[in-house]
């Protein structure tokens, strides 16, 4: 069986409807009342699950923050964040009113106090960025806690994962993995599906995806067809809103696109090249048998211009067995225009021949 876990009620793996994260994040500029009108829209839009982040940006870092800044902003990420962090209370109410609507809320906490602030709040699993993907301590603190982990690997190679997945089995919870690219956008030919692929191969016991940072569904979608039963993009209602993730982002009407196209590719996975029995009425009339197209009299030999292949598949000598055909005698008269009976040909015709797959 392939490796699943449920986050609720919920069930996450390749047996189950791909999950889709809107990625709520700090899209809501440190506005409560913006985040629920996000909430509201994926909601429209078909979510299941919505994602915060959690910054409590004096156990997150420090002052020196201020002054790197990320490849997608004006500003240092220490600003960044302090103006987009919600206060404990307003994410309780956040997680309330996602709740109120049906939705599952979970978040990425980006320090201990983060990650004990999500605990309280008695959130279902946790959501772990890809810069926290090899700072072990913090990813030891958050399995401690016992929850579902869903852990991104931008920035990472299968070496850097290792000790990551590692301390995750040794606690015991439930995971994922997911590839990500951390360059906002992303360009598609830095995507690299198959280091999803990798990660499957090289930990079998995960449950995979995409966290995905380009502007449009494709990777997703390619993703999916490749095994993917997590993904995740930063969400918005609204395109024209600020912020630095707001560009990478899917609006209401891309995750309705996300959703009904990710359900549908997965129902096109797996699968073996045997003829389903619903195309068997399909091969009543695409398949040829072997026909007469002149009267034939007892004991005259079958040959081309007497016997040829036509629609439909329905006789008992098929198409394929048309040259074990040739050459025999007829046992009794035949008229032009049927398809020929096995009986019809003296010594018989050896149907083995034909593979099984092709006959009636």
């Amino acid at each position: 069986m392939p490796p699943s876990f449920t986050v609720a009620s919920r069930p996450v793996g390749l047996e189950h409807p791909p999950l889709v994260i809107a990625e709520i994040g700090i899209n809501h500029e440190g506005s409560l009342e913006t985040a629920c009108e996000m909430v509201d829209a994926a909601k429209r839009a078909g979510a299941e699950i919505v994602k915060h982040q959690t910054h409590v940006v004096e156990d997150e870092m420090i002052a020196a923050a201020r002054s790197v800044v990320p490849g997608n902003a004006s500003e240092g990420i220490y600003d960044i964040m302090a103006r987009c962090a919600l206060t404990e209370k307003e994410e309780v109410e956040l997680k309330r009113y996602a709740e109120s609507a049906g939705l599952l809320f979970i978040s990425t906490p980006f320090s201990r106090a983060a990650a004990n602030r999500l605990e309280r709040m008695g959130v279902e699993a946790y959501k772990v960025g890809s810069g926290e993907c090899n700072n072990y301590p913090l990813l030891r603190h958050i399995a401690s806690l016992g929850k579902p982990m869903i852990l991104s690997t931008g920035m990472n190679t299968i070496a850097t994962v290792r000790p990551a997945v590692a301390l995750m089995r040794e606690a015991n919870v439930p995971f994922a993995l997911l590839h990500t690219t951390s360059v906002y956008p992303t360009p598609h030919k830095l995507v690299r599906l198959g280091a999803m692929v990798e990660l499957a191969e090289a930990f079998p016991d995960a449950v995979v995806g995409l966290s995905d940072h380009t502007q449009d569904n494709y990777s997703c979608l390619g993703a999916v067809a490749l095994g993917a039963s997590i993904l995740e993009r930063h969400f918005t209602d609204r395109m024209d809103r600020p912020g630095p993730d707001i560009e990478v982002s899917m609006d209401e009407s891309a995750m309705r696109d996300l959703i009904i196209g990710s359900r549908a590719i997965a129902l096109c996975r797996g699968g073996t090249k045997d003829s389903p029995i619903e195309e068997q009425v399909t091969k009543d009339f695409a398949f040829a048998s072997v026909v007469t197209i002149a009267p034939i009299e007892a004991g005259q030999a079958f040959s081309r211009e007497n016997i040829w292949v036509k629609r439909p598949g329905t006789g008992e000598i098929h198409a394929a067995s048309f040259e074990d055909v040739l050459g025999k005698t007829a046992t009794r008269d035949v008229e032009s225009g049927v398809a020929l009976r096995v009986e019809d040909v003296a010594g018989g015709v050896d149907l083995a021949k034909v593979p099984l797959e092709l006959r009636r």
